[in-house]
């Protein structure tokens, strides 16, 4: 099942924009049809294989998890590899009519694990399953928006967290935030937040994008340094992402020259990518932020696999590339007549072809759970197995970084 199966992830957005978890399925082409037991043990096996270190202990912090269920999954052996609060299972209105699921369940929520109740009628506050539950999932709907604010105003009094689905834009995001939901899932990830119209870059982007330039022509540290100390808050913010935990140092950097020793000019090019995609004053969302630093290291991640460090390393700048013009705010040849980047990582940018373009068409068919995944990993020669591992490594190493911005 691992060797033929592909993870496909589903962020959760709080009412600040953040990524508060994901729920997590294998993905299937027709999504009427229930995964089995067995498929859902292998996956929460899996995730939990890759998700925990035996000294770190979890490894996305305060992240939830989301899985469905059936009733033979709450017994399984794998849930006790999950920290209960962070692990929701959704289960079906219609297994709760079962006394030996609700028992349980009860065990399951005793122990601190959430339930998600899907399936209820949310417009008749049918209460008695509020105590078994500590999600509810509801179908949120612009077009009937007063008399779900009724209905949600209730639930809000409750213990019991609304988690909406179908939330297809930012203004459907609004609506869900007025009425009190907790966690959105929809396609926002990858749908720039409307914000102030930008004409051109800012100063933080141009004195970035400058330096940039610089590190690809190894210009010499001192006069790096020199730019950098023009901008004390950029300067702050790059030695914090360059010290975070996604790069795995085992001593602090303590200013850019110690970096360039330490790391050289390749890694350091990285983190100015990051850095570019933050300074934006677009009004853009942070989970996009989260989505292009998920996608750069999961692209880069597949590379490793087969090129060289160096060309890997590329790889991730083209993944950050690829979601820029929607972090800034301007077209993307616009973005890239401001700076010269290898043709390769050009040619992948505007038509996903040559050497980098597969990779992180890979990538991007991971994140909108396209059937495309599977013949895609096949031209590549990336098992199912391998892509699914470099995908949870990503979403570690995003998490990480995006805590130390």
């Amino acid at each position: 099942m691992i060797d033929t199966h592909f993870i496909t992830r589903e962020p959760l957005l709080d009412p600040k924009q953040k990524v508060s978890g994901f729920q997590f399925s294998w993905q299937r082409a027709d999504e009427q049809v229930d995964a089995t037991k067995d498929e859902l043990d292998a996956l929460l096996q899996f995730v939990a294989g890759h998700l925990n270190d035996d000294e770190k202990g979890f490894l996305l912090g305060e992240s939830q998890l989301f899985f469905e269920a059936v009733p033979e999954l709450l017994s399984v052996e794998a849930l006790n590899l999950f920290p209960a609060k962070n692990t929701v299972l959704i289960l079906h209105k219609k297994h709760f009519a079962n006394p030996a699921v609700v028992e349980a369940v009860q065990a399951l929520r005793a122990r601190g694990f959430g339930i998600c109740l899907r399936g209820a009628e949310v417009t008749t506050l049918e209460r008695a399953f509020f105590s078994l539950a500590s999600h509810i999932e509801v179908k949120f709907s612009a077009a009937n928006f007063a008399s779900q604010a009724k209905v949600y105003a209730a639930l809000k009094q409750s213990p019991v967290r609304m988690v909406a689905r179908q939330v297809g834009s930012w203004q459907d995001f609004e609506a869900c935030s007025a009425l009190g939901l907790h966690s959105f899932v929809g396609k926002l990830h990858l749908t720039p937040r409307p914000g102030s119209v930008v004409k051109s870059l800012n100063p933080a982007q141009t004195t970035i994008l400058q330096l940039m330039e610089m590190v690809r022509k190894n210009a010499d540290v001192n006069q790096l340094e020199l730019v950098v100390k023009r901008d004390a808050t950029l300067a702050y913010k790059l030695l914090r992402y360059i010290n975070s935990a996604g790069f795995g140092l085992r001593s602090e950097v303590q200013s850019l020259k110690h970096a360039v020793q330490m790391l050289g000019y390749s890694p350091l090019y990285r983190w100015l990518t990051v850095l570019l995609a933050t300074a934006s004053t677009s009004g853009f969302s942070p989970v996009l932020l989260e989505t292009a630093i998920i996608r750069g290291r999961f692209a880069e991640l597949l590379g490793q696999m087969k090129m060289s460090k160096a060309e890997a390393e590329n790889l991730f700048v083209t993944g950050m590339f690829s979601l820029l013009d929607r972090l800034i705010g301007l077209p993307m040849d616009e973005i890239l007549a401001s700076i010269q980047l290898p043709d390769v990582v050009t040619e992948a940018l505007l038509s996903r072809s040559g050497v980098y373009g597969p990779f992180l068409a890979l990538a991007e068919a991971c994140e909108l759970n396209s059937m495309l995944v599977g013949s895609l990993a096949e031209t590549l020669k990336i098992s199912a197995e391998d892509l699914n591992a470099a995908h949870l490594s990503a979403l570690v190493w995003s998490k990480n970084v995006v805590t130390a911005g």
